[in-house]
């Protein structure tokens, strides 16, 4: 089971980070994402929100950095860690503004990129950037097959219920042609999405009880028997996880999200500086046995 980071600083929800995050910057994210290399961590994370309402930044949270500036920034200073969009709105984005924007991250990081993609719940920001709100899981869909036809290749051609296009080129193109695609969500739709239609299924705010029972359900599908490659199960635990002062209890967490099938375990931690943050991301790695 791989580990990765649900990155802090970039996103702030409201009660669920730190005081010391809210005057942190890149020089922050970039000495713990190097230390997260640095023990073996796989992959770090960044979300994507244009604006958000400011009612509804009282629920969601205000601050969301941009993903291809960071990412971009991040892949000067390491070398091995992944870049994980958590996620892009598809309906946002024709897929050849995405083939390009991340193709050309792809390249800058020598083949880094994992496109974290879902299709999007906040209607008043589909409005504000004149995006078609109503059927964006059907556009999701032909988004994410328009990709596949797209990443990696110069001169991509597709022809779909949303989305054609053909004799144009895409320069820079991505390094990698199969570039890994989770899909973000917390509903069932978003896991039968990720059975059809990607390599994995990054869900947030649910339980390791529902991911149990939601995966439980979808193994037992047509669907996930006629895939050619194991699904990517890509887990958050309910609570965060602290391996300095509760070891014990992280390592049942571990053991509970492994259980549930979890491919990769995306870590949160209890922290309250940054160097205790960094010293966290050490004491998890001997509690998780491969």
């Amino acid at each position: 089971m791989r580990l990765g980071l649900v990155t802090p600083v970039l996103t702030r929800l409201p009660r669920a980070h730190a005081s010391w995050e809210e005057h942190a910057g890149i020089a922050e994210v970039q000495r713990l994402v190097v230390e997260a290399e640095r023990q073996g961590y796989s992959s770090v994370t960044c979300s994507e929100h244009v604006a958000i309402p400011r009612d509804v930044a009282a629920v969601r949270g205000a601050t969301y950095w941009d993903p291809l500036a960071v990412f971009g920034y991040l892949s000067a200073h390491t070398s091995r860690i992944r870049f994980a969009t958590f996620v892009l709105v598809l309906g946002y984005h024709h897929p050849l503004e995405i083939a390009k924007r991340y193709g050309t991250l792809d390249v800058v990081s020598d083949g880094r990129v994992i496109l974290g993609v879902g299709v999007g719940s906040l209607r008043e920001e589909f409005d504000l950037l004149g995006a078609p709100f109503a059927d964006r899981g059907e556009r999701g869909d032909d988004a994410l097959r328009a990709l596949r036809s797209s990443f990696g290749r110069s001169e991509p051609s597709y022809a779909g219920t949303h989305y054609s296009f053909d004799g144009f080129v895409v320069d820079p193109c991505a390094v990698q042609r199969d570039v890994p695609i989770w899909i973000g969500g917390r509903t069932a739709r978003s896991l039968r999405r990720a059975v059809e239609l990607a390599d994995g299924w990054a869900p947030f705010g649910l339980t390791v009880a529902e991911m149990d029972a939601m995966l439980g359900r979808a193994r037992a599908t047509d669907a996930w028997a006629a895939r050619s490659e194991p699904l990517d199960v890509v887990l958050q635990h309910d609570r965060p996880l602290d391996p300095l002062d509760d070891p014990d209890g992280t390592r049942k967490a571990v053991a509970a999200v492994r259980a549930a099938g979890a491919t990769t375990l995306l870590a949160r931690f209890v922290h309250r500086s940054l160097d205790h943050y960094c010293e966290q991301l050490a004491a998890l790695v001997p509690l998780v046995p491969d």
